[in-house]
This record gives structure tokens, C-alpha cells and sequence, in this order.
């Protein structure tokens, strides 16, 4: 073996310090007796949760509070979002017994709103919209008075494809912009924002409520925020969500500033001011943040607006 001097100097250079977040983006680490249970209720069940798959810091919060977004079709995506913390590779084949078992896992919650989200399955000649309709109907029949948020992919803009979740009733249509046009591209990679701003704008035109999250700190300018913000007030959106973007790991597209929660107040006021019916806006606001706080509006936005048949007005 060699033999190494006791005063040699290290070869290699000393890690750089990670970057440190502001004070308003600590969070503690998750746990508790409902973290813990309803993290052992998704693995007897053998399912998917973006709030594991894509790294939330708000995971402890909310399944203390049993609330939980359900990812389906598997936990790997055949897309790299350079934002994303959920694996991408090859997916596994459909599992059809899933929609059955994520029906008695939110009828077993007793819950009175819930987030269904999946992966991109661009390996599916139908963007796995069949999965989307069937888990619906599953949880419809489970869990009646339960009102349903389905935050789907852009199924590559296939509009037929649109249409077979929304004829399973959901509550809330969402589908994630992300990011300002100017840097979609380089986030999304696969994706395209007027792709994406299409999907949006049919489900409005069939009457659907419509849901669409951004993050920020990925370089974005606030003329550029303003300008998406006013276009989704004409669009007719009813709900948004503004927050922190945070790199998952070092893969991933790094932090181009951190934006202050005044800001994220600020641009709250200014998407009410759109028309907007209700924003969610913070550091650590993500797309199902409070989601469970939403249903009473849902019901109220349905019972004035409802135009196609939403499962709490079947």
C-alpha cells in the first residue's frame, strides 16, 4: 500500500458549501402518528405518492393532516423534467388493479377532497388517459362525497385523450405551466407551454374548473409573471399556485434566486385582481398545497358554474 505523509496536502479541492436556504423555507423534518400511519397505508396498498416520488417539503404537514396527492401509473416517467425529482426511465406495464386500490385507500381516509396526479406515460397510445377515466369511476363509487382534483399531463396535446378524463367527472382539471414561455423549454424539456395552455383552455371551453401551479426562482421576470397571470384571468382560470422552486439535487437546474414571501403576496393581490378565483401563493406552496381546504369553494363554484358533470353534481 502506499504510504501517504501525515502533512501531505489533500489532492482534491474541498467541497463547495451547498447552498443555504432563507430562514422561510425551513421546514421540520416529517413525522408523527398520521405521518406514520398513512405512510405505512401507501405501502401495504402498493402505492404511489407525488409527495414521496417528487420529494415535497411539505409532506409532514400535510399527512398529519391526512391529506395526500396519489401518483398513478407507476412512479417512473418517461420524461426528464430538468425540475423534477420523479425518476425517469422505462415505465413498468399498466397495473389495472390500480384505480381498484386507490378507491378503498381515499374511501378509507374519509376525506372530503383529494389530488390524483400521475407520471407521463408517452409509452402509452393514449397517454394512459384509460387509467385517468377507470381510477375516477373507482373512486366515485368508493367515495361519493368526495370531490376529486386530477392534475394530469398534457397527454401531448391529444385533445381526444383531454376528453376521456374529463368525461369520468372531475371536480377540478389541472395541468402545470411551470414556468414563464421564455424558459418552458429548458425546464420542461419534453413539453411545450402553448401545448400546455391548450389543454388548459379546453377543459375550460367543456366547462371544467381549471387549475395551474408556476414555480419561481428559476429566472423568470416579474413583467413576464404579470403577463402569464393576465392571460390565465382571460383564460377563465379558477385556481393558481405560486411558489419556490428548490432544486432537488445537483442534476437538476439550480436556483436562480430565492423570492421573498412579500413578493409571493404581492403577486397573490395581483392574480385576485385578474379574476382569478382563488390563488395560493409562498415559498413552500406546491400544486396540491391546501388542496383539502379548496372543496367548500369547489361545491360553491359548481353549484353557479357547473357545465359539464362533475362528480358532486352527478
Amino acid at each position: 500500500m502506499p504510504v501517504v505523509s501525515a502533512d501531505a496536502a489533500p489532492s482534491a479541492e474541498p467541497a463547495t458549501p451547498r447552498r443555504r436556504h432563507p430562514e422561510w423555507l425551513r421546514v421540520p423534518m416529517p413525522g408523527g402518528d398520521g405521518y406514520q400511519a398513512l405512510r405505512r397505508m401507501v405501502k401495504e396498498l402498493g402505492l404511489h405518492t407525488v409527495c414521496q416520488s417528487a420529494s415535497c417539503p411539505n409532506i409532514g404537514e400535510c399527512w398529519n393532516h391526512r391529506a395526500l396527492t396519489i401518483m398513478i401509473l407507476g412512479d417512473i416517467c418517461t420524461r426528464s423534467c430538468r425540475f423534477c425529482d420523479v425518476a425517469t426511465g422505462r415505465p413498468l406495464p399498466v397495473d389495472e388493479g390500480e384505480p381498484a386500490r386507490v378507491a378503498t385507500m381515499l374511501a378509507a381516509l374519509e376525506l372530503n377532497h383529494t389530488v390524483i396526479t400521475s407520471v407521463d406515460r408517452d409509452d402509452l397510445s393514449d397517454g394512459g388517459a384509460s387509467i385517468w377515466a377507470a381510477t375516477l369511476h373507482a373512486c366515485h363509487e368508493a367515495a361519493p362525497n368526495m370531490t376529486i382534483e386530477v392534475l394530469v399531463p398534457d397527454f401531448k396535446g391529444a385533445l381526444a385523450d383531454v376528453d376521456s378524463v374529463l368525461a369520468a367527472n372531475p371536480d377540478v382539471f389541472a395541468h402545470n405551466l411551470e414556468t414563464v414561455p421564455r424558459l418552458s423549454r429548458e425546464v420542461r424539456v419534453q413539453a411545450r407551454y402553448d401545448r400546455s395552455y391548450a389543454v388548459l383552455r379546453h377543459a375550460r371551453e367543456r366547462g371544467a374548473l381549471v387549475k395551474t401551479g408556476l414555480m419561481l426562482g428559476l429566472g423568470e421576470t416579474r413583467e413576464e409573471l404579470g403577463e402569464v397571470i393576465d392571460q390565465l384571468g382571460e383564460l377563465g382560470l379558477t385556481i393558481l399556485t405560486l411558489g419556490q422552486y428548490l432544486q432537488p439535487s445537483k442534476k437538476h437546474l439550480e436556483v436562480a434566486r430565492y423570492v421573498h414571501p412579500d413578493e409571493f403576496a404581492e403577486l397573490k393581490q395581483y392574480a385576485l385582481g385578474r379574476g382569478i378565483a382563488h390563488v395560493e401563493s409562498g415559498p413552500l406552496v406546491r400544486s396540491s398545497y391546501h388542496a383539502e381546504g379548496q372543496a367548500h369553494l369547489i361545491r360553491r363554484l359548481q353549484a353557479d358554474h357547473g357545465a359539464i358533470g362533475f362528480a358532486s353534481r352527478r
